[in-house]
Formats: structure tokens, sequence, C-alpha cells
């Protein structure tokens, strides 16, 4: 099979002739890895990795808005961030200059320097879709819409949550703007990509580890309606939707398959409603899962012989009959054992234990 072919095999429940692969790396782990096998671009590293993902985006046209003062860098939202070394190997981009928590008034909203999705040149969608036509084609990302965390770095999480509960119209005029560009955007690459984009990626931290984020009426309300046309995008061009949410998600899954999900991304084992064994029972034949692969404990705390055992299960229990995606829950961290993440991707490939020690 194809990595294309075995991936939507994987999606319509059709059992493959082996899991579909996946990664999320930090890039102080990635840099690790291209170390390790001496390569030069993360290209070589995926194909070695057996990942059967490959994303296509816009180009930006654009230029950012000017970086802030006592920032490091800036989005295209006019947040500012500074690159915070966090004590375990690397860096994370953290937000110290709130542009959205400025914007008081809807006079305020209006004359703000919003981005568009004019700012792209999607042109090249489609001919980087043909270079990697024998791959699951992505386009899109965790961070769309990813209202909470998206808009929270430019407004305060405080003030995103009231804004939420609330429906305080400022608050709620910025989530919509947010929706809307990355909607426009993600709608505008799937007509340049020709038919040729396989799944949108999206995402939204709809949990913590306790469960849901908010009451279930509140994500009915607010949630609900904004993902469901992004889910809807993605049907009405032939595409699998796939959601990327942190935590305890097992009490909204119900909710998810009604709305059409395909795909459940960066599935966190460690929450006590997310056993894996549950949650494939529970989803079985009606929303595949992808991730699974613990990053809170296995990966970075466990053995060699554990990390092997906890990729076996997922293989040859969740995997099962298909509707499994081979995964990390989240992006690898910087303090990993590189032999545990080795062991990981050998064991999904069916290879020798040590294959890719030298």
């Amino acid at each position: 099979m194809t990595s294309k072919e075995r991936v939507l095999a994987a999606i319509a429940h059709e059992e493959p002739d082996r899991v579909p692969i996946q990664t999320y790396l930090t890039p102080e782990i990635q840099y690790k890895l291209l170390s390790h096998f001496n390569f030069a671009d993360a290209s070589q590293l995926y194909g070695k990795l057996g990942v059967d993902f490959r994303k296509v985006e816009p180009r930006r046209g654009s230029p950012l808005p000017p970086v802030p003062a006592g920032s490091d860098l800036v989005d295209e939202w006019g947040i500012g961030y500074v690159n915070f070394a966090h004590g375990h190997g690397g860096t994370y981009p953290e937000a110290n200059y709130l542009s959205l928590a400025r914007i008081t008034t809807m006079a305020e909203f209006e004359a703000y320097a919003w981005p568009s999705a004019d700012d792209y040149d999607y042109s090249h969608v489609e001919a980087q879709c043909d270079a990697v036509s024998e791959y699951a084609v992505c386009v899109g990302g965790a961070g769309t819409p990813d209202i909470v965390n998206g808009v929270s770095r430019g407004r305060g999480m405080q003030q995103v949550l009231v804004d939420i509960m609330t429906e305080d119209p400022v608050g709620v005029a910025i989530i919509d703007k947010r929706c809307d560009v990355l909607f426009d955007k993600i709608a505008r690459s799937l007509d340049a990509a020709n038919g040729k984009v396989d799944i949108v990626c999206l995402g939204e931290d709809t949990a913590n580890q306790q469960g849901p984020m908010f009451p279930p009426a509140v994500f009915d309300r607010f949630f609900r309606p904004r993902l469901q046309r992004f889910f809807d995008l993605a049907h009405d061009y032939g595409c699998k939707a796939m959601l990327h949410s942190c935590g305890d998600t097992g009490r909204l899954q119900e909710r998810f398959i009604e709305m059409g999900l395909d795909v459940l991304d960066a599935m966190q084992p460690e929450p006590a409603g997310m056993a894996p064994e549950e949650v494939k029972k529970r989803c079985a034949g009606r929303m595949a899962l992808c991730g699974l692969i613990s990053t809170q404990q296995t990966l970075p705390f466990g053995t060699v012989a554990a990390c092997r055992a906890e990729a076996r299960h997922r293989i040859d229990v969740i995997g099962r009959g298909g509707g499994y995606i081979f995964s990390p829950a989240h992006c690898i961290q910087p303090d990993t054992p590189l032999e545990n993440v080795l062991a990981i991707y050998e064991e999904a490939l069916g290879l020798e234990p040590g294959a890719f020690s030298h």
C-alpha cells in the first residue's frame, strides 16, 4: 500500500498492511534525530520513521506586523513572543505582548489591523500536493481554529474564558474573526489544491486532564457550531476532518462522532476517561484515533522495554481492524531519551530492536 492508501484505509476502519504512522516533534528532538541519522532535512527523517502524512500550505505573501518592543518575534495577529528557556533542554515562544487584550470596544475591534486570507499566495499548493501525492496530504494544523489557546495568547486565558462564558460581544467578535480568517485560508487552500488534499487538520483543546474544559451546554452552544463549519468544509471538498484535542475528551467523543469527525488526534492515554481499549471500544467503526503513545509518562520516563510494550499494545490491540494511527500523544519533548523514540518507531515499522541504533 502507499502511505495515502494506508491512512485512508485506517480512517475507513479497514486494517491496512501496517499501522499508519504520524509523528509530532519539538524542534530540539527533531534536531537530535536528524543528527542521529546524519540527515540534512525533515523529509529524510519522516521517510526513515515511516511517517505517512505530509503537509501542504500556502506561502505568506505579506510581511508580518512589526515585532513589539521587548519581544523576540511576532505572529500574524500582532501578538509578541519571547523565546523562553523552560529548563528541560529547549525553548518555547511565550506570549509577552498581548495585543488583543488592548481591544475593549467594538470601535477598537473594527480599527485593529487584522490579518486576512489574502495575505497568502495559494498558487503553489497544487504543486506541493503533486510532490507528495503518495502520502496522505494534509492542510491546516492544530492551530486551526484553536479558539481557546490561539486567542488567549493575545488576550490572556482568563479573559478568553470569561468571554466565552459570558459571550462578551468584543471577545466573541475577536474569536469569530480568528475563525473566519482561518476558515477562508483553509477554503482557499482546498480550492487551489484541486481535489488533491486528503485531510483537513484542525485543533481545539476541548478538555483538560479532568474532563471537558466547559460544561456540555457551553460546548454545544459555543464550540460546536464553530467547529462544525470546519468539519463540513472538509467534507464538502471530499476530505477527512481530523481534530487535535488534548485532555480527557471521553464525554465529548459521542458529540464529535455526531458532528462527523473522522479522526480524533493526539489522544492522551493518561486521563481516567482515555483508557485506550475503552476509547477504541467506544469509537470503533465510527471515529478513528490518532496518538495514545504517552508523552507524559512512558516516552520520557519509561524504559526502552516499556516503550516497546506500549507501542506493541497500540499496534496489536488498538490498531486491530483499522481505525488507529500510531503517534505520540503530543510533541515529543527535548528531554525524552532518544533510544525510547527510536524504539517505538522500530516497533511501528516491524523492525528488529536496535535497527535504528546505527
